[in-house]
């Protein structure tokens, strides 16, 4: 099939590669021409693993190509994905200024028959606004389905290859068929495809996202509760998680969620809500534990060093949101280094892969290593605020060696406190 996706951000480049992966013909639209120019050398902008080799290999294979020519590419393209950026407005809305846009240019390419695929995360209605406006620059048929993703970054790829379900929101037969037969080779062992209305797969997306957020921020709360009356959140999370209808994931006690997806979907559901005069109680209480969440693990450190530290340097690892990501969107790394930064502290830092990312945020204010142990070099403390897999099971000999004072604050929980505690570390962490 041909396939028009707009945008080659982290959504429409992991989409883009993986459809053309699946023998479809697949251009991807930017209008940044530079980046274009680095995609075709195989240069990518983002780190997510598996990505640049799925870009690689359909590039060379000429399934994949990049343009900035949306209008040929929709006149040649059967479905158009738009998977460009709705970043998040001052009150919590979701911009739509891009998707919009996009509209337009669609309408006026307009050929013949297409599905347009709104791709991208977007408020309910917005597959009508997308409609409004294509049908103001053209006469020819088309249909506006939602087909919200649901990709973890760091898992992105094998998130899309091997979904575990297709959330398709159409009310045309003509276009449901279309997208079914664009996801079947996805589904060779089962049909995951989840049919309903368009209206509802707009809703699914920022429902799913708030509701992992909110066991996020309920775990949280279950841990601060813990360190008061001395019980051990990480037992807690067992107890609980081992009851099947609760599950495992997204109940680890830490610093709050962050990155581009929960924090925005977060406050545009809310927005919607208050729009239509609905209290979403649950929802808001999720998004302030959130923001509290960090400003508690930096108690933590006023608590040990006082409000003034002057003269204190904190060795930093993990800057990312999340690991197997370069993405810095709502870090806590952000606020907590910022607030370091206020109280006089000096930063050194280091993350596997988000340090350029932070050096548009931070600039020269803190200084990025080269390893993680040369961030420890002279540091009264080491801060763990992203739990990559090299951060896991370190050198604490090592560590030890290279601080002031043995002295380690984990915002992830990584570490056995009964061990550290008898290697001599003081070991401050979430929810004990």
């Amino acid at each position: 099939m041909k396939i028009t996706v707009i945008g080659t951000g982290y959504v429409g480049l992991v989409a883009g590669a993986a459809l053309a992966d699946m023998g479809n013909n697949v251009i991807c639209i930017d209008n940044n021409i530079e980046k274009l120019k680095q995609l075709e050398q195989g240069i990518i902008p983002i780190y997510e693993p598996g990505l640049e080799e799925l870009v690689k290999s359909n590039f060379a294979e000429d399934r994949l190509k990049f343009s900035s020519d949306i209008d040929n590419a929709v006149k040649v393209s059967e479905v158009c994905f738009i998977a460009v950026g709705t970043p998040q407005n001052e009150d919590g809305s979701a911009d739509l200024q891009y998707v919009l846009g996009v509209a337009e240019q669609i309408g006026k390419a307009m050929n013949g028959y297409k599905v347009i695929v709104d791709k991208s995360t977007v408020p309910v209605g917005t597959a009508e606004k997308v409609a409004e406006i294509i049908k103001k620059y053209t006469s020819h048929p088309f249909d506006v389905v939602s087909n919200p993703e649901f990709l973890k970054q760091g898992n992105a790829v094998n998130d899309f290859l091997s979904p575990d379900r297709v959330v398709i929101g159409s009310n045309s037969e003509k276009a449901t068929k279309i997208m079914q037969e664009i996801y079947s080779p996805f589904f060779r062992t089962g049909n995951r495809v989840i049919v309903m209305d368009v209206k509802s797969a707009e809703m699914t997306k920022y429902a799913a996202n708030s509701f992992l957020a909110t066991k996020i921020s309920f775990m949280n709360e279950i841990a601060n509760l813990c360190e008061k009356v001395g019980a051990d959140a990480e037992m807690v999370r067992v107890g609980v998680s081992t009851d099947s209808r609760i599950g495992n994931k997204y109940l680890f006690p830490g610093l709050g969620y962050g990155g581009s997806c929960f924090p925005k979907d977060v406050k545009a559901l809310i927005k919607t809500a208050s729009d239509y005069g609905v209290d979403m109680r649950i929802i808001k209480s999720a998004d302030d534990v959130n923001k509290k969440q960090r400003n508690l693990f930096i108690e933590k450190i006023k608590y040990k060093y006082g409000s003034d530290l002057s003269g204190k340097t904190f060795g930093v690892w993990g800057l990312a949101f999340k690991p197997k990501t370069d993405d810095i969107r709502e870090a806590p790394a952000i606020t907590i280094i910022n607030e370091l930064l206020k109280m006089g502290a000096k930063v050194r830092t280091y993350d596997p892969k988000a340090m350029n990312n932070s050096k548009g945020i931070f600039g020269e204010k803190i200084k990025y290593s080269k390893s993680a142990y040369e961030a420890l070099e002279g540091a009264d403390a080491l801060l763990l605020l992203t739990e990559w897999n090299e951060f896991r099971r370190p050198d604490f000999e090592r560590i030890k060696s290279l601080l002031k004072a043995p002295i380690i604050f984990d915002g992830r929980n990584q570490y056995n406190p009964e061990r550290l505690k008898q290697s001599g570390f003081e070991y401050i962490c979430v929810g004990k």
